[in-house]
């Protein structure tokens, strides 16, 4: 990949202001690389990639130095963010654990690299407002790339708004784009390809007609039920956080329903655990993935969706393709327990468990077969075979 970005200048760089993120995610010999107290020499280090650290890794730092307070190497992390190594790139622009602020920076760093802004727009963790950024002036790849992700233009209006003025984008996109906003209740009646879309969908009359009002907004909801709302919707909510009364549950529940899709999909992803709950039943699959994506879901809403025997696939494979929730123990012996996991997950998952576990699940009749014969497996394993 020699496609290369033209020089650009992402949030934070240039700009000493209060970085986002914090360095905890790094060993603790490489802290000095990016602690303002230290040395200008090894801070710089860091700016032009000479510290041993992994792809993912080697982005947040890159991130973090672009609010260095030195501007020297402020400059250098701008030199190095623009001429990444294939290798870190396409390897740390997958990685859904990276922090979605950095993977923001990058892709609009990237936003003119069609190769490697598909891997960030694909990469779940990349924050919407950083895909509405580059939407309006992309390539006509890299706007399909965009217009093929339903769950972002429900999620974020302001993509579609974008689309609509990039003049690379294809007329067929942004019909199909439009088209199925519109299914899915949204209105931007201040986008022209949004209004025509309705007249397509819903005759001439729809022109003269004012917008349909179908159902509460996700904010209505929110304000209604007294739910906080996280700026950006950033930040887990507490797993103490106290119940809703079951009568106002129930509320809750009716006033959902009366929601069209993309208001659900706003509330997944900033509503409460109630309202999470309530949504993670919704027929339409957007909405249930909107819920286990959302990033004020909890470890202990996640555990309960791997236990589940009708939890839908969609959601099971977000949960086992994220290292940070298979790093809980119980998360992870959930899902091998699951009838609903890949056999090949299972496989995977199961020789990491405590040997007292595998030996339960080999003698576990409301497992799934296959998973009984892996345990068996598993443990013939580590017995030694006797000599005879």
């Amino acid at each position: 990949m020699s496609d290369q970005p033209a020089a650009a200048t992402a949030p934070g760089a240039g700009d000493p202001a209060v970085c986002p993120i914090t360095p905890e995610f790094l060993p603790p010999n490489m802290l000095k690389h990016v602690d303002p107290k230290a040395p200008v020499p090894l801070r710089m280090m860091a700016a032009k990639a000479l510290v041993p650290l992994s792809p993912s890794d080697m982005l947040s730092v890159l991130f973090m130095l672009s609010y260095d307070p030195d501007q020297g190497v402020r400059d250098q992390v701008q030199k190095t963010a623009t001429t990444l190594q294939d290798r870190t790139a396409a390897s740390g622009f997958r990685d859904e654990e990276v922090h979605p602020p950095v993977l923001g920076y990058f892709l609009r760093l990237y936003g003119q690299n069609d190769t490697y802004a598909e891997m960030l727009i694909l990469n779940g963790s990349t924050p919407d407002d950083a895909v509405a950024a580059v939407a309006e002036n992309c390539s006509k790849r890299t706007a399909e790339t965009i217009g093929q992700n339903q769950l972002r233009l429900l999620r974020q209006d302001e993509i579609i708004r974008a689309l609509a003025r990039n003049p690379n984008a294809a007329g067929a996109l942004i019909d199909g784009v439009c088209d199925f906003a519109v299914r899915s209740g949204m209105t931007l009646s201040d986008v022209p390809q949004m209004v025509e879309a309705r007249v397509r969908l819903f005759g001439p009359q729809a022109a003269a007609a004012p917008p349909p009002q179908e159902g509460p907004s996700a904010e209505d909801i929110m304000a209604e039920f007294s739910m906080p709302d996280p700026e950006g919707g950033d930040g887990a909510e507490p797993e103490s956080s106290t119940p809703m009364e079951e009568g106002k549950k129930l509320s809750l529940s009716k006033r959902i329903m009366s929601m069209n899709v993309s208001e659900k999909i706003k509330l997944a992803t900033k509503g409460n655990k109630e309202a999470r709950g309530i949504l993670m039943r919704d027929s339409n699959k957007l909405v249930s993935v909107a819920v286990i994506r959302s990033p004020r879901i909890t470890d202990g809403e996640v555990l309960g969706l791997a236990q589940s025997k009708t939890c839908i696939e969609d959601v099971l494979r977000v949960i086992y393709n994220k290292r940070e929730w298979l790093r809980k123990y119980a998360i992870k012996l959930a899902l091998v327990k699951n009838p609903k996991v890949p056999q090949g997950v299972s496989m995977r998952l199961i020789s990491t468990l405590h040997e007292h576990d595998v030996k339960g699940l080999s003698k576990d009749k409301n497992v799934p077969g296959s998973v009984q014969m892996l345990a068996k497996k598993q443990l013939e394993k580590k017995v030694p075979k006797k000599t005879e």
